[in-house]
């Protein structure tokens, strides 16, 4: 089958790999529909994150099964599904608490930019649909697959409820469903920061009632004017670095929620600074197996397009050319196609 393989910094290359093979009677194999590239694979192709080398990357998809081992019963060949980038057996008691990305038998589910993907744990990952969807539809429920439902941990981390002022930090792809998961929520004022024009036309899109092109110092200081010196009840922090999470934080009123999805690359906080804002801190890995039923829901009743993030898609041997798009700020998010 072909498959993208990370060799090095910049270095992503489309290849004839092996199939995926039946490993535990728990797994399952699905013929890739739709995958994409991940800001967070952006990391290392940057060569900002250490990897070992050469690695199959991607961790988003959709598709039909294959194949299943002898133990699977939730799915069967033949089936659409969705699965998370965590393999979660959905029974223990993180996963009951709706934290399936620390399952006590979590697996991460990686080598999805390919033809074909191996599946641990079938029964606890893997969301079936009832029938077959449409062609349209795909980007939509690939979207589930992992940005749209971290998007949506960020703003249920950052506890948005209806009537809130929701501030979103990173208007990337994971921001810009941030902002379509706020609105949802009922969120009444939803600021996304972002200084560029295609981004913040997206982001309106999504349901942004607000644009502050401002970072740093400045952008929490033009939040707080926005919001008579208040601070928002909401920050969705979307991003990973340490300037996004100091904004994040400053930007939050006293008591406000800072939900934080981005994978945090040199953040290091100030105790004390933190002791003395009342802030609430949630994030991590997103639990999107909590999620899948109900943004496959939203998406299949055609009540929400979260799709439109992807900008631009490539068949799966352009990966490289996707790559480039994304690093380059030339595309918000690259859609591949087997």
């Amino acid at each position: 089958m072909r498959g993208s393989v990370l060799y090095g910094p910049h270095d992503i290359r489309s290849e004839t790999l092996d199939a995926p093979k039946i490993k535990q009677p728990t797994d399952a194999i699905i013929k890739i529909t739709a995958t994409c590239v991940c800001g967070s694979d952006l990391w290392p192709y940057r060569g900002l994150q250490p990897d070992d080398g050469p690695t199959p990357m991607g961790h988003e998809y959709c598709g039909v099964v294959e194949e299943i081992g002898k133990e699977v019963r939730s799915v069967k060949p033949g089936q659409f599904v969705i699965g998370s980038f965590f393999a979660s057996d959905n029974t223990c008691p993180h996963c009951q608490a709706g934290y399936q990305s620390s399952c006590q038998h979590a697996e991460f589910v990686g080598g999805a930019q390919a033809e074909y993907l191996r599946v641990p744990l079938a029964d606890g990952t893997l969301v079936a649909l009832p029938e077959a969807p449409s062609d349209n539809l795909i980007p939509n429920l690939l979207s589930t697959s992992d940005v749209f439902g971290t998007g949506w941990f960020a703003a249920q981390a950052a506890n948005v409820k209806p009537g809130a002022t929701v501030v979103v930090v990173g208007d990337g792809a994971v921001g810009q469903m941030g902002v379509l998961s706020a609105k949802q929520l009922g969120a009444e004022r939803i600021i996304a920061m972002s200084g560029d024009d295609t981004r913040q036309k997206l982001a309106r899109e999504f349901g942004a009632t607000d644009i502050v092109t401002e970072r740093g110092d400045e952008g929490v200081a033009r939040i707080k004017e926005m919001t008579n010196g208040l601070g928002a009840d909401s920050v969705l922090e979307c991003v990973g670095t340490s300037e996004s999470m100091k904004q994040a934080i400053h930007s939050s009123r006293p008591g406000g929620y800072v939900g934080y999805v981005g994978v945090p690359h040199g953040v290091e906080l100030d105790g004390q600074e933190l002791f003395f804002t009342h802030t609430h801190l949630h994030g991590g890995p997103a639990p999107v197996r909590r999620f899948l039923p109900d943004l496959i829901d939203l998406v299949s009743q055609e009540k929400v397009n979260p799709g439109s993030v992807f900008d631009l898609t490539l068949p799966l041997d352009q990966v490289a050319e996707g790559y480039r798009a994304m690093d380059e700020r030339r595309a918000i998010k690259v859609l591949l196609r087997p």
